[in-house]
């Protein structure tokens, strides 16, 4: 896992998933609380800045995970190999996912240097079960990023599937990973 962290922009973090949220309120603005209060947090507190790895781990697992489907996500990256994987095979694929998202958006928070990000309002009808809600990291001197998210209701309210960088899609740069991997040693 740790050579398919480097292919994910350090942006991705930036952005994180919604957080916190009843399931009624709309997915745009639950990506926008949650980047509020990420930022909010690495402003104040001197250790995040500082890229101190347990307190930035805490920070994800606390505001960003909590609302990222990683059962389908795992299950779209490893792609049909998913259904010949045992049980186990497919919690524990889930649960190195989850890690490896984990160390991602960690690192990528550690580089945070007063970005500001804009949540595009999601365009959802009535009924809708998914959505795309496009952001975009504004860097001093830079180019802005789009970062999009999918996202689907669920019973747990909206949660994040998949996460475009820059026209990148996590789930699809890490089928390829999962698929040299597996094609090497099962």
């Amino acid at each position: 896992f740790e050579t398919v962290v480097d292919t994910v922009p350090d942006q991705l973090a930036l952005v994180a998933g919604p957080a916190h949220a009843a399931a009624e309120t709309a997915p745009d603005a639950l990506v926008r609380k949650s980047i509020d209060e990420v930022l909010a947090l690495l402003k104040a507190d001197k250790e995040l800045q500082g890229g101190s790895p347990q307190k930035l781990y805490a920070l994800v697992e606390e505001k960003v995970l909590p609302h990222f489907d990683f059962t389908r996500m795992t299950r779209l990256a490893v792609g049909r190999n998913w259904a010949q994987a045992s049980d186990a095979q497919k919690s524990s694929l889930t649960r190195e996912f989850q890690t490896l998202l984990v160390r991602t958006y960690s690192t990528s928070l550690s580089q945070y240097r007063n970005q500001t990000i804009d949540v595009k309002p999601a365009k959802i009808a009535a009924g809708d079960n998914e959505t795309v809600v496009k952001t975009l990291v504004n860097q001093p001197g830079g180019q802005p990023i789009p970062i999009d998210y999918s996202m689907e209701k669920s019973d747990k309210g909206w949660r994040v599937y998949d996460v475009v960088v820059d026209g990148v899609s996590l789930v699809t740069t890490y089928r390829s990973s999962f698929n040299d991997q597996i094609q090497k040693g099962g």
